[in-house]
C-alpha cells in the first residue's frame, strides 16, 4: 500500500465511462486528504508537479484543485501556495458508509440472495481493479425493516489473491465476509476503518424493472434511487456497490458546500 504522498499520487488514475478526468483527480486528492495521507495543514505540490505525478495535464489538475477549494478541502495562500485545510467540512453521503448505515443501521435485516465468484462484467472491470482472466466475487442482498424491503444491494470485489496483492489487511478483512449477515462493505469498513477510502458516489434514478421489483416487492414500473459507491485501498479500487432504494427507504442526506460549480 502506498503510504507516502508521492507514492499515493503516483498510483494510476482510473476513470469510469463518461467520468471527466478532473473528477477522477478530485477523487484521488480527496481520498488522500480524507485518509490522512495528505496531512491537514500541509502544502500541496505545485500544479506542474501534481500533473507529472498524476499523469494528467496541468489544466485538469487546476480544475480539480478549484473544485477541492470550493468544497473546503484546500485553501490558497496568495504568494505561497495551496494547503490542505486544517478542518474538513462535515461529510454527508460522500462519507463512505455501508447501506445499513445509510438506512439507519438499527432494525435493518440483511437477506443474502447470492454470494459467489463469477466472470467479471463490464460494470465490475470499470469500477474495480481486476486482473485479466481473473474472477470476481459477487454478493447480492435485500435489506429490509419490519419485513418491508428497502434496498437491493449488489457488491463486487476482486478475488482473494488479488485483494492480498493490494493489502494483506484487506485480504484479512475480506476473509471475515460470511454467506449471511452484514454487507461486504460493512465488514470491510469494520476491518479496515479509514484505510478504506471513498471514491466517487454516483446517484441516479430509474425504474425497478422486473428483476429488482421481484426482490423488492414493488411494481416493475415503480421508481428506484440507484446509488453506486466505490472504495479504494492505497489508491486501488477494491469494491463497487450498486444499491437500488425504494421510496420507503426515506431520504438520504448529502452535505453540500461551496458555490454553484459541481464536481461533475
Amino acid at each position: 500500500m502506498a503510504t507516502t504522498p508521492q507514492g499515493f499520487l503516483a498510483q494510476p488514475i482510473l476513470t469510469s465511462p463518461g467520468q471527466p478526468l478532473r473528477v477522477a483527480v478530485y477523487s484521488r486528492l480527496s481520498q488522500g486528504i480524507r485518509s490522512g495521507v495528505l496531512e491537514a495543514g500541509s502544502i500541496l505540490p505545485r500544479e506542474t508537479e501534481l500533473a507529472l505525478m498524476l499523469g494528467v495535464s496541468r489544466t485538469v489538475v487546476r480544475e480539480a484543485l478549484m473544485l477541492l477549494e470550493e468544497d473546503g478541502h484546500i485553501v490558497t495562500r496568495r504568494g505561497i501556495g495551496r494547503f490542505i485545510a486544517d478542518t474538513l467540512p462535515a461529510p454527508g453521503l460522500e462519507r463512505l458508509q455501508s447501506v445499513e448505515s445509510l438506512l439507519g443501521s438499527t432494525g435493518v435485516d440483511v437477506t443474502v440472495i447470492a454470494f459467489n465468484s463469477q466472470e467479471p462484467t463490464d460494470f465490475v472491470t470499470d469500477h474495480v481493479a481486476i486482473d485479466p482472466g481473473s474472477l470476481s466475487w459477487f454478493r447480492e442482498s435485500v435489506l429490509a425493516r419490519d419485513g418491508r424491503p428497502l434496498a437491493l444491494v449488489q457488491e463486487y470485489t476482486a478475488d482473494a489473491p488479488q485483494l492480498a496483492a493490494v493489502s494483506p489487511a484487506l485480504a484479512s478483512a475480506f476473509a471475515r465476509v460470511r454467506p449471511e449477515g452484514p454487507t461486504m462493505l460493512s465488514t470491510l469498513l469494520a476491518g479496515l476503518g479509514s484505510d478504506l477510502a471513498p471514491g466517487l458516489c454516483v446517484i441516479t434514478t430509474s425504474v425497478a424493472g422486473p428483476t429488482r421489483a421481484g426482490h423488492l416487492s414493488i411494481k416493475a414500473s415503480d421508481p428506484v434511487l440507484l446509488v453506486t459507491q466505490t472504495a479504494f485501498v492505497g489508491g486501488v479500487p477494491v469494491i463497487a456497490v450498486k444499491s437500488a432504494f425504494t421510496a420507503e427507504a426515506g431520504h438520504l442526506s448529502v452535505a453540500q458546500s461551496g458555490t454553484s460549480r459541481s464536481a461533475g
